[in-house]
């Protein structure tokens, strides 16, 4: 089912309704200015990169979150796919889109602190615009499709792709039954669940090079480990991250959750400096 600004509301096959959204600790309150979305089809493809090459990325003062993996060091980075249903501004709950997003997102730790850097943002509505020009985010639009089956909360099978000049996305996927216990370079669930799934501080480096910063907030995500027979995400493959087929480290899913995105940005002060080429 292809996925943009027009696009029918109901996500779900005829004669399946929506389960609820289990909220173990609710959100906080949305401001005027807050992101409210409820999101369905959620997925986090992550790949495990050289930190080097992430490092190139990051300016000053950031370096890439580590693990070991076959007895070397790597970074990792996520494509979160998902499709926002119930998007909008908390200043006009009266317009409310639907349409699919992915967040290329690398992690990385800031005086200590676990935080996510965005890569990019891909987003199926011409309201891209907003956060293109008016924040100079670096996101672009996307067209594409999503199809799912799932059988209460577990995944059945998920279809993603997009399309782009920016690059590919793509992910087809079914859920293995597993709950995120832990994964290959975390010594249990609660360090895969600290470093993948729940920082709550996002940097970026604006389109005119400036670097913010933005929070989110959200439940504790209940994460089902799912099997990828077809990934790609060109996003990471541009920026030298990810080659051309490699297989994720992981992939997890969920059927749905709501998030609350505070806006707008804050400039970090002073600047990050940027990092020399040579590091």
């Amino acid at each position: 089912m292809p996925l943009d600004d027009d696009a029918p509301r109901s996500l779900l096959a005829p004669g399946r309704s929506p389960s609820p959204l289990a909220h173990p600790r609710a959100p906080a309150r949305q401001r005027l200015t807050d992101v409210s979305s409820e999101l369905r089809d959620f997925s986090i493809t992550t790949y495990d990169v050289a930190p080097e090459a992430l490092r190139r990325l990051l300016p000053e003062g950031f370096e890439p979150e580590v693990v070991t993996l076959g007895g070397r060091p790597r970074a990792l980075v996520s494509a979160v796919s998902f499709v926002n249903t119930r998007f909008y501004v908390g200043f006009a709950p009266f317009i409310r889109l639907t349409c699919q997003q992915t967040n290329y997102r690398a992690y990385v730790r800031r005086e200590g602190e676990s935080a996510v850097w965005f890569v990019a943002t891909s987003l199926g509505s011409r309201f891209v615009a907003l956060p293109r020009h008016v924040w100079r985010f670096p996101w672009h639009r996307v067209r594409g499709a999503c199809a799912s089956e799932w059988r209460g909360e577990h995944l059945e099978e998920l279809r993603w792709r997009g399309e782009a000049p920016e690059g590919e996305e793509r992910l087809v996927a079914r859920g293995t039954g597993a709950t995120l216990a832990t994964l290959p370079g975390f010594e249990d669930a609660a360090e895969a669940r600290r470093v993948l799934t729940h920082p709550l501080v996002g940097y970026l480096r604006r389109r005119d090079g400036l670097v913010v910063t933005y929070g989110v907030s959200h439940a504790l995500l209940d994460l089902e480990v799912a099997s990828a027979s077809d990934a790609r995400h060109e996003v990471f493959e541009r920026a030298g991250l990810v080659p051309a087929g490699q297989a994720p480290h992981s992939v997890l899913v969920q059927r749905a959750t709501h998030f609350i995105v505070r806006l707008p940005p804050s400039r970090l002060r002073p600047q990050p400096v940027a990092r020399r080429a040579d590091v």
